[in-house]
Formats: C-alpha cells, sequence, structure tokens
C-alpha cells in the first residue's frame, strides 16, 4: 500500500484551518517591512551603521584585522560575516565590504583594502578570493570599548554566538560617511560630511544644549577652516556645492532638502588664444565612463553645439578634457549646457531617515542627530567607567586578601600545609572572603619574595586613586561631559584641516547667473528651416529655405496654411481659436520627411480648435490680438510664451465667438475691416495693453464679424494688394473719411479695395 499524502489523524480535511486573507496580507507584510527597516536599510543614528556593516566590523574584530595587523583575505571576512552572524548571500556582504574600502565611495572608508576594490569609472572589484583587507584606523574608533561592556550584546540568528546591537561608534559615522537605503515605504540618503566640522558643531552642543540648527551652521567661511561648524556636504569626489546658505540651512533643520552639486573645472590655455576646459572633480555618485558616454552621445546627437569632442585623460586622478568648437565660444556658457544636460551637475538628495535609539524610524535635523550621538557617548562612558570600576573593586578585594597574607605569611603556608581543607579556616581566621581565599592559594611561590610585596601596596595605591576619580565621574554629569569634549577635541585634531583626510574637498560658490536664452541656444545646433503648418494641424520642419512652397505635399483632403523661414534655434509660437498660445522650439519639430505630425501630439491642444498662425517667436515686439466679434487688446510678445504642454490662454473667448487674427504691432494707427465690407482707423494708443483678457470693442457690427486688421503709421498711409498683387496707397489725407473712434462701425471701403475683404 502507498503512503497517504493526508495528515494522520481521521478526516482528510480536519487539520486545514481558515485564515483571513487580509488580515493574514497585512499581518506578513507589516513583519517584511519592519524587518526591512530595522535590519537591513535604515542606519542606526548612533553608530551610523547597517546590520551588514556592524557585522563585518565585529568579525574583522574578531580575526584580529587591527591595521596594524597583516591582511586577510576578503573571502574569509566574508565566510566569518555569512556563518556567524548575516544569513544571506555572500555576494551582498562583499559588497558591502567593498564598498567600505572605496575612497571615492567613503569619505572617510573603513577598511584598508588591498587589490583591486573598483573605481570611480563603475568598474567592479576583483573576486574576493583574490582581495584582502583589514581595519582602518577609524573603524577601532567605532570599536573603542566594545570589549568593556561599553553596548548590549544579542544572541546571533540560530543562537550560538552574540553580536553587537549597536558599536560605542566614538567617531560621529551617520553624518561623516553618509548613508543611503531603501526600506519598505521609507528611505534614507545622507550625504558625507567633514569630521572636523561635525566635531566644532558637536562641541558647541555640548556647551550650549539649547543652540538651534542655525548655530551649528557656518554660513560665512572662518580664517582658520578648522573654526568652521557644519557648512554643508563633504564629498569624497569633492565637487562644487551651488545652493544658497538659505536652502542648505532649510534642509538640515528639517532633514529632508536636496544639494546640487557640480563638477570642478578650470580653463587650460593652448596659445594662440585657444582654449581646453579640464574637468578634474564630478559629482559624488556619478560613474565616470557614463558621464563621457552620455557626453559623447550627445555630441553626435548634435545636442551640443558649442563642443568640438571630449576626451578622457584620467590616471589615478579625474580630468576630462572638453575641446570647444572654437576659441570665440564662452566656457562659462559651455559648461552651462553641459550642466543642463549631462550628470557634470547632480542633484543630492537629503533624508535624514535614521533609526532614532536603534528603535524607532523617523526624520531628525542636523542638531537631533548630534544630540543622540552625543547621548550616546555619554552612555557608552557611563558603562565603560561602570565596568572599570567593576574591576577595579575586585582586584582590590585581591590585592587586599594578598596583603593579609604577607602580613600572616608563616601562618597561611602553615594552615595549607597542615589542614585539609584549608580554604575555609583562612576565611574564618582572617575573614576572607571566597576570592581573597582562592586568590592566596592560587599565589605562586616565586611572587613570596620581599619585592612583591611593595609592588602589590603600590598598585593598590594607584588603583584605590583611580577608583576615586571614576566615582567622581560617574557621580557627576559635569565631568562626564567634559570627559567627552576632551575625546570630541582629540578627534577634532586627528582630522583638521592640515591632514589628508581631514581637509575639505567640496567647496562652495553661487551658480553663476546666465541668460537662460544663452544656455538654451548653445543646446542647439543653428541650422536653417522652412517650418510648414497644414490646414489641418500637421507641422513639420524642412532644412533650408524653401523659395518655393508649391511642390510641398500634403494628406488627401489637407493642403498648406502657412509656411515661413527660420532657424533651428527659435522658438515658434502658435495661436489656436480658442485663444490659447503654445510654444515649440523649432529643434523639437518633425523633420521633412513624409507629412509631418498633428500639433496635437506635441502639446495639449483640445479637439474643437484650430491654428489661427503661427510664427517665428520675437521677444522685441508686441501683439495686436483680435476676436471674431471684434474684441482686441495689444500684449508684449514676451508675455505670450507657454513653458509648458498646457499653453497659456491669452485671449478668452466664449463659444461661438473665437481668437481670429494676431498681428504684429507697427506705427501708431489701426486699421479694421467687417465682414460687411465697412472699414475703421483709429489710434493705436486707443487699444489697451493687457496680459491677458477679452480686450476692448475694435469695431461695432450688427451681424457678421471682423474680416482683417492691420497696424500702420499714419504718415506713410494705409497700403493693400488687390488680386493681380497691385500696391494701392490711401494717404492722411485720403483716410480722414474712415478716421474715427474705436468702436465705431466705419464707412464702406473705398473704391478699388479687394474683394476678399483683405489688406493682402
Amino acid at each position: 500500500m502507498g503512503k497517504s499524502i493526508v495528515p494522520s489523524g481521521s478526516g482528510g480535511d480536519d487539520h486545514i484551518e481558515s485564515v483571513d486573507l487580509k488580515q493574514a496580507l497585512e499581518e506578513r507584510y507589516l513583519a517584511y517591512a519592519l524587518s526591512t527597516i530595522m535590519h537591513r536599510a535604515l542606519p542606526d543614528v548612533r553608530d551610523g551603521l547597517k546590520p551588514v556593516h556592524r557585522r563585518i566590523m565585529h568579525s574583522m574584530r574578531l580575526l584580529r584585522l587591527n591595521p596594524d595587523q597583516g591582511f586577510a583575505k576578503c573571502a574569509r571576512i566574508v565566510g566569518e560575516v555569512m556563518g556567524k552572524f548575516h544569513p544571506h548571500g555572500d555576494q551582498s556582504i562583499y559588497d558591502a565590504l567593498v564598498r567600505l574600502a572605496q575612497s571615492f565611495s567613503m569619505r572617510y572608508p573603513l577598511v584598508d583594502g588591498q587589490g583591486n576594490f573598483g573605481n570611480i569609472d563603475g568598474d567592479s572589484a576583483a573576486a574576493m578570493r583574490y582581495t584582502e583587507a583589514r581595519m582602518t584606523d577609524i573603524a577601532t574608533e567605532l570599536l573603542a570599548g566594545i570589549t568593556e561592556d561599553a553596548v548590549d550584546f544579542r544572541p546571533t540568528y540560530n543562537e550560538e554566538d552574540e553580536e553587537p546591537v549597536v558599536l560605542p561608534g566614538a567617531f560621529p559615522n551617520l553624518l561623516a560617511n553618509g548613508s543611503s537605503g531603501i526600506a519598505v515605504g521609507m528611505a534614507t540618503s545622507i550625504p558625507p560630511h567633514n569630521v572636523a566640522e561635525l566635531c566644532k558643531a558637536a562641541l558647541h552642543l555640548i556647551d550650549h544644549p539649547d543652540a538651534e540648527v542655525e548655530d551649528l551652521i557656518t554660513s560665512v567661511p572662518h580664517e582658520d577652516p578648522d573654526e568652521n561648524m557644519v557648512r554643508g556636504p563633504d564629498f569624497p569626489t569633492g565637487g562644487v556645492i551651488v545652493d544658497s546658505h538659505a536652502s542648505i540651512l532649510e534642509a538640515y533643520k528639517t532633514g529632508r532638502g536636496s544639494f546640487r552639486v557640480r563638477s570642478k573645472w578650470a580653463v587650460e590655455d593652448q596659445g594662440r588664444g585657444t582654449y581646453h576646459i579640464v574637468v578634474t572633480e564630478i559629482p559624488y555618485g556619478v560613474q565616470k565612463s557614463r558621464l563621457i558616454e552620455k557626453i559623447a552621445e550627445l555630441l553626435i546627437a548634435r545636442r551640443l553645439p558649442l563642443l568640438e569632442d571630449i576626451r578622457d585623460e584620467s590616471a589615478e586622478d579625474v580630468r576630462v578634457v572638453l575641446v570647444p568648437k572654437s576659441r570665440t565660444v564662452d566656457p562659462e556658457i559651455l559648461m552651462e549646457s553641459l550642466f543642463k544636460l549631462t550628470e557634470l551637475e547632480a542633484r543630492f538628495p537629503l533624508n535624514m531617515n535614521v533609526l532614532s535609539r536603534g528603535k524607532v524610524p523617523g526624520v531628525l535635523s542636523l542638531k537631533q542627530v548630534l544630540r543622540e550621538w552625543l547621548d550616546h557617548r555619554k552612555e557608552v562612558l557611563v558603562r565603560r567607567s561602570n565596568h572599570r570600576l567593576n574591576e577595579i573593586v575586585r582586584r582590590l578585594e585581591i590585592l587586599g586578601g594578598f596583603l593579609i597574607a604577607y602580613l600572616n605569611l608563616d601562618e597561611v603556608i602553615q594552615i595549607i600545609r597542615e589542614e585539609d581543607e584549608p580554604k575555609p579556616v583562612m576565611m574564618a581566621r582572617w575573614d576572607l572572603t571566597d576570592l581573597q581565599a582562592e586568590s592566596i592559594l592560587n599565589m605562586r611561590l616565586r611572587s613570596l619574595r620581599k619585592l612583591e610585596e611593595f609592588e602589590i601596596r603600590k598598585e593598590f595605591d594607584v588603583l584605590s586613586e583611580e577608583k576615586a576619580q571614576i566615582e567622581a565621574l560617574l557621580a557627576s554629569e559635569q565631568k562626564q561631559w567634559k570627559t567627552i569634549r576632551w575625546e570630541v577635541d582629540k578627534l577634532r585634531d586627528r582630522f583638521s584641516s592640515t591632514t589628508e583626510l581631514g581637509r575639505r574637498r567640496t567647496q562652495f560658490a553661487d551658480a553663476p547667473e546666465h541668460d537662460l536664452e544663452d544656455i538654451q541656444q548653445a543646446m542647439i545646433e543653428r541650422e536653417p528651416i522652412t517650418v510648414v503648418v497644414s490646414e489641418k494641424g500637421w507641422l513639420r520642419a524642412l532644412k533650408g529655405h524653401l523659395a518655393d512652397y508649391s511642390t510641398l505635399s500634403f494628406k488627401e483632403g489637407d493642403s498648406l496654411m502657412l509656411a515661413f523661414h527660420a532657424q533651428t534655434t527659435d522658438k515658434i509660437l502658435f495661436l489656436t481659436t480658442g485663444g490659447k498660445f503654445f510654444t515649440i522650439g523649432a529643434d523639437r519639430l518633425p523633420g521633412g520627411r513624409g507629412h509631418g505630425e498633428p500639433i496635437r501630439i506635441m502639446v495639449d491642444m483640445e479637439n474643437d480648435q484650430a491654428i489661427v498662425t503661427a510664427f517665428v517667436h520675437d521677444p522685441s515686439r508686441k501683439l495686436l490680438l483680435a476676436s471674431y466679434a471684434g474684441n482686441g487688446f495689444v500684449i508684449p510678445e514676451a508675455d505670450v510664451i507657454a513653458n509648458t504642454r498646457k499653453g497659456r490662454q491669452v485671449v478668452n473667448v466664449k463659444a461661438p465667438d473665437e481668437a481670429k487674427f494676431c498681428v504684429p504691432v507697427v506705427g501708431d494707427h489701426v486699421a479694421v475691416v467687417g465682414e460687411n465690407r465697412k472699414l475703421l482707423v483709429f489710434p493705436l494708443s486707443e487699444v489697451p495693453e493687457m496680459g491677458r483678457g477679452k480686450g476692448v470693442r475694435l469695431q461695432r457690427y450688427k451681424d457678421g464679424g471682423i474680416c482683417d486688421i492691420k497696424t500702420f503709421a499714419l504718415e506713410e498711409g494705409l497700403t493693400w494688394q488687390d488680386s493681380a498683387e497691385r500696391t494701392f496707397t490711401r494717404n492722411k489725407e485720403e483716410l480722414v473719411e474712415w478716421m474715427a473712434a474705436r468702436a465705431s462701425a466705419g464707412r464702406m471701403v473705398p473704391k478699388g479695395f479687394p474683394r476678399t475683404g483683405k489688406f493682402g
């Protein structure tokens, strides 16, 4: 008989348990979320480490990989971490270890690596069997006092061993090295900072516990760099931060914000008026090889008309050479266009979401982070002092027993020789403790010399004095803070601006103010084009300036509406019947092959609207806008630019009225013709200048609407063309009978005026 697949018991479905799916999912997802937040993605505010990094540090200490010892294979370290403390993939542990050793990732590396640990180009490290590692001095600072009951330990995942809950952290690692991680429903992103500045701010916070974030930040740099408090991030790769002091302060106050980091560059003179631009520092976290590839792609796509070539001449240091198109190119404008299009400028987010007291995730301000670190240091100091005190008390107890033994040496020897159980006899004879009696019995014969007694008395006095000092320290909070202050001051001196590791790398500057137009132009190759707009709203741009439009082909049922010459650097403005203006860069128009694309693909234009006109933007002009019903106003052309796909509503019209005309303002008078063939001429000064609206009535009609409108200089007279393209001009005197106030009905057009009712 085959094995039954039903569990043992009576019925087959007796052991099936019903579970509410919603509740089960909530519970399990919450458990997963908490696990990710607590044990993977968020760093602890006290030592700035995530569990995997803490376990690597702890394992390296157990393997005795101190800075003054030899290196060990990384595979050995990873094996130790994985086997004892961190039951996850070896590759993820090795990746974390590698990052701790990279000088371009960590501002203050915690691991001293030997071998290939990757590079700024994004190449990965060699396999763990080839690389070796040991701790740096900074790692030993983080671990200082771990054997002296400075922190709590907890059982490891298999409960065979113990691991520290947090490291003693005599180094402000969270802010010094930064951290980033994505948990469930929350993320963290903290940039690296300068330790000397952090220490100075911490000292200020010890002296002035009520200090605000403003007091911990230096706005104007001090002559002595070591006197600066926190100025902003200090990235291992350098760069230049171009944010205002106000935005930096706001970020540190709220714990949220971002920093704009630009590459550091300089102009190198090549003689004969030519130059190269050399980039020596790139933003933190940017892979150099990807950056250069992106710039090369933009070059090939002709998006960088001011740049001729890019070369990577980096060795140990970063050296990227940019060759301009010609000597006349402004290096500032060239770099601004590169900052806009490439990762030569990057934003580094600040989100100080950390585990406060190792338990509660929350976004902290700069002051709160420093406060929690200092409080942790105080707790570590008290715990280490208590541990040392217990050791001293135990040792003094032993020494006290030794001194009694020396005073009664003959009797002690006699008891040991004659008694079967000497220990209880000695304890009763001299009122000794168990520890003292045991220590006397364990004494070696060689230590019975007279000199040894002298040494014991000396040690007893020294320890008694140390005990009194520790007890005084534990009794006074003021003394505790004084000790922490001394420790932080010592750390600041170790990483002062005179040291290679302590020198500030990231600089601060104001972003140069350039005309956005100039930068926009610098990103587009300037070429002549002909813009073609069809009746049904299809757009295209043909290369070159065409003279003959009769050869243009269109979709069936479509025809030419208008065509005009432009440059690829121009902005093209479109006015729709709904009174909206849209702006499209000439470089973004579809090419001349085929019939182009409908305008509705490029902008959010309503289906019931059509294009009234299109033209090249000239910010120096003014426009006269008119609706079919005969209302209108003047607007500066610079005010109709739309920066989004949604366009800009300028003429307010309600159906059945619609925007009908948009003509550039020239001269000082307006001539308007209605569909009733009545002409009215009035001064332009009677039309108001507005930013948006319905406008004022230009001409009054009983029925119908406007047919054409024109602005002109009265001194030069009003001109029009007939169907045979003959030009007619009426001078000032001849126009007198048509001149009247705005909003009049006008008079019938003069003899010879085109039948179309248009000025031509």
